[in-house]
């Protein structure tokens, strides 16, 4: 920014756009037709802002989540790849298994769920050099699964239910999309955690039930036997030994720990994020200082503009790092072919054609 023939046009821009004057109906009716236009023809632009488009329809977009959530079908792929390997495996083997056995395929399976989410009962343990080196295997190999797959499987799901959450919260108001859209991005977490503890609930209260029921156990050593699993702290004293407790065990074990590794989760990212908008929040009210002035004057010309005031006020929330600052005004001169401050459909043409010359 120490060249003012490229400043001036990008504050003049920012400052044109923040002094319209807010009484002008007009005015912000163009603006928000040529903000939305934009967004409409922005790939990049979050779902919150992709609108209906003339026949009333809403345009439905690949969403941003595809690049960071597996689709239903990897989740399933990786669990049966993984399941059916160490089936096999260790159905090949159940002669070096110990333990209280059922059926040699379902003591299989079960062995896989009980390694992959490391509850570890000890009613099977592997008893010989080749069933302790496919546990080693399989142990990591099951926490990358859980880890990678499942359980950003298990956070999409969750995204998905949110709009429900929101909708029967608000069962007797009328509330549209955009509204539960914006309720959605504002208390996310908060609905997230909300949304995983009814379903932890739910699990505990299954799981003790059928413990009590199928597996005969006493009340609290069934809510102890859960509480012992859903934790992966696998005592072993309590676990399931008949047929069809294993089978239950196959789909809760997974489900629950599972839901219990995302309840941390969020509440690990709830804190984080109650301290960010606590810096927020204090950095908005604190009062500017003459040192800050001198901070924030980027190009040291004495004063300070629009968008070095924003820049400073970005850094100081943790928004943006400096060298995030560098990064992007380092783009900007590189497509600035024309050295004019601002940049146009000729200079992205100029910017993408000199590598071919060169």
């Amino acid at each position: 920014m120490a060249n003012n023939d490229i400043k001036h046009p990008i504050e003049s821009a920012l400052l044109d756009s923040l002094s319209q004057p807010t009484h002008n109906r007009n005015v912000e009716r163009t603006h928000t037709r040529n903000v939305e236009r934009k967004f409409r023809h922005c790939k990049s632009a979050p779902t919150d802002f992709i609108l209906p488009e003339k026949n009333g329809q809403i345009e439905q977009p690949k969403s941003l989540l595809a690049n960071f959530h597996p689709s239903f079908l990897h989740v399933a792929l990786a669990l049966a790849v993984y399941l059916g390997v160490g089936t096999v495996c260790f159905a090949f083997f159940r002669n070096h298994i110990k333990g209280t056995k059922t059926n040699g395929t379902l003591d299989a399976v079960y062995l896989c769920i009980v390694t992959m989410t490391t509850v570890g009962y000890g009613d099977l343990v592997p008893n010989s050099v080749p069933t302790k080196l496919l546990a080693c295997a399989f142990v990591f190999a099951g926490m990358a699964v859980v880890g990678l797959v499942l359980s950003k499987a298990a956070d999409y799901l969750v995204e998905k239910q949110e709009m429900v959450l929101v909708k029967a919260l608000h069962f007797h108001e009328q509330v549209g999309r955009m509204e539960v859209l914006k309720e959605i991005k504002t208390n996310n977490l908060r609905y997230k955690l909300l949304m995983v503890v009814g379903l932890l609930l739910l699990l505990m209260i299954v799981g003790t039930i059928f413990l009590s029921v199928v597996e005969n156990f006493e009340f609290v050593d069934a809510f102890y036997c859960v509480c012992c699993t859903i934790t992966t702290l696998g005592y072993g004293d309590k676990s399931f030994s008949t047929v069809a407790g294993r089978i239950f065990a196959i789909f809760w074990i997974l489900t629950s720990t599972i839901c219990v590794a995302q309840f941390f989760l969020y509440i690990a990212e709830l804190n984080t994020e109650h301290r960010q908008q606590s810096l927020v929040n204090w950095v908005l009210k604190r009062r500017m200082t003459h040192i800050d002035l001198e901070a924030a004057d980027l190009d040291d010309d004495g004063v300070v503009s629009a968008p070095e005031f924003i820049i400073y006020k970005l850094k100081e929330m943790g928004k943006i790092s400096q060298e995030d600052v560098a990064l992007v005004l380092r783009e900007f001169r590189d497509l600035d072919v024309d050295q004019t401050g601002t940049l146009s459909k000729s200079d992205i043409k100029l910017a993408q054609s000199s590598p071919e010359e060169n």
